[in-house]
């Protein structure tokens, strides 16, 4: 509050982090905390140290109430203090923080930095999938179409979801997920947590994992909020125009563009000259240019099975057939073909494996409503498919993956090789989870 003089420049959460961070381990300090705000909110005339004041009890509001033999004290001195702008804020947080429990971590740099500016609404960039890499099996995902969503302390990952969805005009927020993309991994926020606690909790383990020297200032780690689609089970293309167009069509196409589903020559001349219109409508002069644009149309390792001219016949005869189709046809004709396939809205993961010599060293593993699927990745036949119900344990760390099917004590066991065993982890938990919702 400036009321005792500090020497050094402190980075902007340091303070509240001292100030909040016992509080939240241990219940007692919570209320002694509010006792010691409004101690100093009474009768201060110092007009700087008061205006700071207002701004802890702002954050403090927002992360947790007082016990309830405090709570009558507290809403009477914000109702008394009526004429403070930030009063009847404070009491809505209150509000909010009684209906919504205790956060687990202090505030977050954002939280600090708005209200240290003088603003109560805190708004958040939130992109979404376009046509350039989605990030499911690997971790780039191009900054591409944003929307800009209000966010609260008190908003939770579920919350957030629900706000999106509204806004988009989707039919419903299920199977959809808040993804925070940080240095190279890109990781989904549980429904139940309170947003600003996932992104804390998230930087501060990135921050320790890179020991970060003690008194050191550690660099600003900058993320991204993504909102995609996550689990597939009632996805059925047509259902829902909005996300088919703004979601799932940008979501399937770079996994289909990679190479990961086995498909005839037919689907693959169809399924380009649907690309070509969604990207160019009937514009047919991008044909010219066909041998640089065919890797936008044709998954990788089929490019080579035609030459230039061949491609560009049989994909122009297919175009001509749809003539007229508007673009959000195409996407709708797109997604109607794969979603036959049997690993339509699929996660797909490469990793080495050696533990059963049936399969190839090299697999890929596709994670879909139907289970977990084993592919040879050569030639994209499905091996088999382990049903959700016959899994009995799974494991990850920064390298692997384990997945035990059948008996826990006599069933088979998978090892897997990889870096993105946090994912494949995060994924079969929730598929199973939503299982189990009734």
């Amino acid at each position: 509050m400036g009321d005792y003089p500090c020497k050094r420049v402190r980075f902007v959460n340091e303070l509240t982090d001292q100030i909040f961070e016992g509080a939240l381990k241990a219940e007692p300090l919570k209320d002694e905390i509010f006792c010691q705000i409004l101690k100093q909110l009474t009768d201060n005339h110092v007009k700087y140290s008061e205006e700071k004041g207002w701004e802890l009890l702002w954050l403090c509001t927002g992360l947790f109430p007082p016990s309830n033999t405090l709570l009558p004290h507290v809403q009477k001195f914000l109702q008394a203090k009526k004429h403070c702008p930030l009063a009847p804020d404070c009491m809505q947080r209150l509000q909010k923080a009684l209906r919504n429990g205790c956060r687990k971590y202090p505030p977050h740099l954002v939280e600090v930095e708005a209200i240290q500016h003088k603003t109560t609404q805190i708004f958040h960039k939130v992109y979404f999938p376009d046509d350039s890499d989605e990030g499911n099996s690997g971790s780039t995902l191009s900054l591409s179409t944003h929307q800009v969503f209000e966010v609260e302390s008190s908003t939770k990952a579920k919350d957030f979801c629900h706000n999106i969805s509204a806004r988009l005009l989707l039919k419903s927020s299920e199977g959809f997920s808040l993804f925070v993309k940080i240095t190279d991994k890109v990781i989904s926020v549980p429904d139940g947590d309170f947003f600003f606690d996932f992104v804390r909790h998230l930087t501060d383990w990135i921050k320790k994992a890179r020991h970060v020297k003690e008194g050191a200032p550690a660099p600003a780690l900058t993320y991204q909020v993504f909102f995609m689609k996550k689990l597939w089970t009632n996805t059925t293309p047509g259902k829902d125009s909005m996300a088919d167009s703004i979601f799932h069509f940008y979501q399937e196409l770079p996994k289909y563009l990679r190479g990961y589903h086995k498909c005839s020559r037919e689907d693959v001349f169809q399924l380009a000259a649907l690309i070509y219109r969604v990207k160019y409508e009937e514009d047919k002069s991008h044909f010219n240019n066909l041998p640089k644009t065919l890797k936008e149309l044709v998954p990788q390792d089929m490019i080579r099975l035609l030459g230039p001219d061949d491609w560009k016949r049989s994909i122009m005869s297919q175009y001509n057939k749809h003539s007229g189709k508007s673009r959000e046809e195409a996407k709708l004709s797109f997604l109607k073909i794969i979603y036959k396939w049997p690993t339509f809205g699929s996660a797909f993961f490469e990793v080495k494996q050696t533990t059963d010599p049936n399969y190839p060293e090299t697999l890929l593993i596709a994670i879909n409503k139907h289970g977990v699927s084993l592919i040879d990745p050569k030639t994209k036949d499905v091996l088999t498919t382990h049903p959700f119900t016959k899994i009995s344990n799974w494991s990850s760390g920064n390298t692997y993956f384990h997945i035990t099917i059948g008996n826990l004590v006599r069933g088979s066991k998978l090892l897997c090789e990889t870096s993105l065993g946090y994912k494949m982890d995060d994924l079969l938990t929730s598929y199973i989870s939503q299982m189990l919702t009734p």
